[in-house]
């Protein structure tokens, strides 16, 4: 029988300078080494601490399991284990954030959705807090190490069974937000009103998780994974009405990038519509072969009727950024979103990555260019001499392209 040949894990064993996985950090080292800290912080059922959010989980909905999440002591930079946009802001690592959510408990218990009793009262005022709040947590037994990585959430630390909760100290709860939950308002209507206020996604998604929006009568938990998309959606779709009153941008692309996920972002001078290629690269994410793969959707001027299935909550993180790029410019545009996924995007952080990414890219300095034939020449080049990628048999299944090819002008008929 043959022994196949060591592969590259073996012969690297995380020590060369240049790991041949491609990657800034040997992830099988990084969780040995997050396993003995966690082990030496970790030492009791019970402790002081502050939390900044809770999750919702979806599993065997509608009786899911509710946690309360927190770092396993007090700590002044608790607001840090939770900050998407700050991270993004500031270029915090891959190796950064799995550091801080590595280390943030879950305290948790099973809940109806529909009829959320147990601790509610602490749920309550963790999710309409500006600021982590005070806690002090009886844990049934004592936190198992694990850190689950997902596409859509962020990443969850050691996990245990929650006996008591009390919180210790007035939580700081700003007056706009606590007025909302406590009124009569639909929950679209709400998380509306509180963007337009500056509360960021991760803020709205923690009190549409948490059962403290919308008419009395139809309030529920919502599992954290479907609120992060919820958001996303509706208040791109508020943004949507407005752009479609706007004039056309010209021709311009912008290209930035974040944690691996590079986004080439393509306007046309036509009327709304949107369509996402995620394009993986080999041993990208999820993308195991040595060929290029891709997914896309794509949203006409008249909206999607069904969900993304084959981007998922990408499409409408990507979409958010891109609405409010195009409501600051005040124009309207049909807009083709490349999104290149690398190895360097060693392990998923959840799809607040793909919304800070895209806002990145857009906050660069665009590109104009004359015409669509240039345009389209131009990400061809970019994508060869970046990725090595040809982009050219992948732009052939664009249905935004093949509309804006085929469909006819007003301008015609003159």
């Amino acid at each position: 029988m043959k022994i196949p040949r060591a592969n590259n894990c073996l012969i690297c064993k995380g020590s060369n300078p240049k790991l041949y996985c491609g990657r800034d950090f040997c992830p099988i080292l990084e969780k040995a080494r997050i396993f003995v800290s966690i082990k030496k912080r970790i030492v009791k059922e019970s402790f002081s601490t502050l939390s900044p959010n809770i999750f919702v989980g979806h599993n065997f909905y509608p009786n899911v399991s509710v946690g309360i999440l927190s770092p396993p002591e007090e700590t002044e930079e608790a607001w840090l284990y939770d900050a998407p946009r700050y991270w993004a802001e500031h270029n915090f690592s891959i190796k950064q954030i799995v550091d801080f959510r590595s280390f943030l408990i879950n305290s948790r218990f099973k809940q109806n959705v529909y009829t959320p009793k147990k601790f509610f009262d602490v749920i309550e005022e963790i999710a309409m807090a500006s600021k982590p709040v005070d806690l002090e947590i009886m844990l049934k037994d004592k936190p198992k190490f694990k850190i689950n990585f997902n596409v859509d959430v962020l990443p969850n630390g050691p996990g245990a069974r929650l006996k008591r909760v009390k919180v210790t100290e007035n939580p700081k709860i700003d007056i706009r937000v606590e007025k909302i939950c406590r009124d009569e308002i639909k929950a679209n209507d709400a998380l509306v009103l509180l963007y337009k206020k500056g509360f960021d996604e991760n803020f709205l998604t923690k009190l549409l998780s948490s059962s403290l929006l919308g008419l009395k009568k139809q309030r529920k938990l919502v599992p954290t994974r479907w609120s992060i998309t919820a958001v996303d959606d509706i208040i791109a779709k508020n943004l949507m009405k407005e752009i479609k009153q706007y004039p056309f941008a010209d021709y311009s692309a912008f290209f930035g990038s974040y944690l691996g996920n590079y986004y080439l972002i393509l306007m046309f001078p036509e009327v709304y519509s949107y369509e996402l290629f995620e394009i993986y690269a080999p041993k990208a994410e999820w993308n195991i072969s040595n060929e290029v793969r891709y997914v896309s959707d794509y949203e006409p001027y008249e909206g999607r009727k069904s969900y993304a299935e084959n981007c998922g909550g990408g499409f409408y993180s990507a979409r958010l950024a891109l609405l409010e790029k195009l409501k600051k410019m005040k124009r309207q545009a049909s807009c083709l979103v490349l999104r290149f996924v690398t190895d360097e995007y060693s392990v998923p952080l959840g799809v607040w990555v793909t919304r800070e990414a895209a806002r990145k890219a857009l906050s660069s300095k665009s590109i104009n260019i004359s015409n669509k034939e240039l345009m389209l020449k131009y990400a061809l080049l970019l994508a060869k001499k970046k990725f090595n990628i040809e982009l050219s048999e992948i732009l052939k299944q664009s249905i935004l392209l093949r509309n804006i090819k085929e469909q006819k002008k007003l301008t015609s008929f003159v």
